[in-house]
């Protein structure tokens, strides 16, 4: 009979959160291990962030190749949409692969390859194996989400989780689920020469909350491939394939990529015999500051507890409930990371980017939205990007910046530096110190921090009403 093996804290999920966790863990002096099922390496190296951001520089190559040789058929490329699409999966096993390497050789002996569930409040089984543990922290991630009706399309269909598995293009593909990874999937495979028609409830694509951003998003990008927004789409297989239908439009496509979100890997861990409590959906409820699961010894942090995720909020999760584990562990006071700022970029490229306060938490009555477009920049007129688009938020009582959104070239750059700027609580005032340099992307930015300032002079020249 195996012994049971006794820690201090039982780390569930060699993810980003859950790597981070442990080695904070580490760092606090406790004994900790870390359990996974396996295949090692992170959601973002395996199937998120990386592989489809290589798949989006694959496609910007051959986006920019053909734009190059136009109509001239003698130009014959290197290489072809399927040469770039195996490089991108080769880069994306690559950094799984070294992933899986640093995860075994940090944890060490530490690591136990298992499946893990609940079989009491400070007890694991793994594959037959018992955990004992004072505390537990689950960061297990999360799994693409397919509803029942589509089920019955298994051999056409695809999800997140198995889109970089293909080892050829389709000539054509339908997208269910316009969210930042649908869009930039679509954005991908339309650009390796894939007909691509997507559709979504939603009335702007990627969950854009800024309207003039969102317009804007849909006025470029709609040039790429068909969007069927703010409607039902309807999927009916064929002989050959499978026809799409929303409204009066209708295609026929090969495949379907689900991308309607993803749901937490909670099913099989029985947390309810850990004493996690649920809400009436039963999801388990769960403190978004020391991110315990109610009064149980069981943490969340990444993407199993939806709250923020994105991979550097993942870190931050981490190591927030290591602290909190640690905490209830020895009573001792150790600090909790502070959030930052909220930051999220999809890399459609032109990119779109929220940064601080969305437009839909704003109050438009106290808030000032300055703006500055592509055709005024020199740097976006000579790249040919005049739609850029820039818009800050900005309190117009003190003139310190709230929050921005964006849909531009190079947008990635902007929004790490307005993130910074928003979580150093700077001003308008104070920005506009700042040096810019000609010609920029970053002009942008100082043209709209001074539109922001002349309409905080004009509303603070202006007497208020009682």
């Amino acid at each position: 009979m195996t012994s049971s093996i006794q820690t201090d804290v039982a780390v569930i999920g060699a993810g980003t959160a859950g790597l981070t966790a442990f080695s904070e863990l580490r760092r606090q002096g406790l004994r900790a291990v870390l359990i996974d099922h396996g295949p090692l390496g992170t959601t973002c190296a395996r199937l998120g962030c990386m592989p489809s951001k290589a798949v989006l520089h694959a496609g910007q190559q051959w986006h920019t190749w053909r734009a190059i040789a136009g109509d001239d058929t003698k130009q014959q490329p290197s290489l072809t949409p399927i040469d770039l699409w195996r490089q991108a999966r080769a880069t994306r096993d690559l950094l799984a692969d070294n992933t899986a390497k640093r995860t075994r050789s940090f944890a060490g002996e530490q690591l136990i390859m298992g499946r893990a569930r609940f079989t009491g409040p400070n007890t694991l089984d793994v594959d037959g194996r018992t955990v004992e543990a004072g505390a537990f922290i689950v960061a297990t991630g999360s799994q693409s989400i397919v509803p029942e009706f589509l089920r019955p399309l298994s051999q056409r269909l695809l999800t997140t989780d198995t889109l970089f598995e293909l080892d050829e293009l389709p000539t054509s593909i339908g997208i269910l689920g316009l969210g930042a990874v649908g869009l930039e999937m679509g954005l991908a495979l339309s650009r390796l020469g894939v007909r691509v028609i997507a559709g979504d409830l939603q009335p702007v694509p990627a969950n854009i909350a800024d309207p003039e951003i969102g317009a804007r998003a849909i006025e470029r990008f709609s040039t790429e491939m068909t969007m069927w927004l703010g409607q039902p789409m309807e999927v009916l297989p064929k002989q050959t394939g499978l026809e799409l239908r929303s409204g009066s439009a209708s295609a026929n496509v090969e495949l379907l990529l689900a991308a309607l979100g993803r749901r937490p890997n909670t099913d099989s861990l029985g947390l309810k015999l850990a004493g996690v409590a649920h809400n009436t959906k039963d999801q388990p409820i769960i403190d978004p500051q020391t991110l315990r699961g109610g009064s149980s010894t069981v943490f969340f942090a990444g993407d199993v507890n939806q709250l923020r995720p994105l991979m550097h909020e993942a870190v931050d999760e981490g190591v927030i409930a290591a602290r909190a584990a640690a905490q209830l562990l020895d009573d001792r006071t150790r600090s909790l990371p502070l959030r930052r700022t909220p930051l999220a970029i999809i890399f459609s490229d032109p990119d779109i980017a929220s940064i601080g306060q969305s437009y839909d938490s704003l109050d438009l009555e106290r808030t000032i939205i300055s703006t500055a477009q592509g055709d005024s920049n020199g740097r976006s007129r000579v790249m040919g990007a005049e739609d850029n688009l820039l818009r800050l938020y900005v309190d117009q009582q003190d003139g310190q910046l709230l929050g921005a959104s964006l849909i531009a070239t190079r947008g990635e750059h902007l929004a790490h530096l307005l993130a910074w700027a928003i979580q150093r609580g700077e001003t308008v005032d104070e920005l506009l110190q700042l040096p810019y340099y000609h010609p920029s992307i970053e002009e942008l930015l100082q043209n709209a921090l001074k539109d922001a300032s002349q309409q905080l002079r004009v509303r603070q020249s202006t007497p208020q009403r009682a």
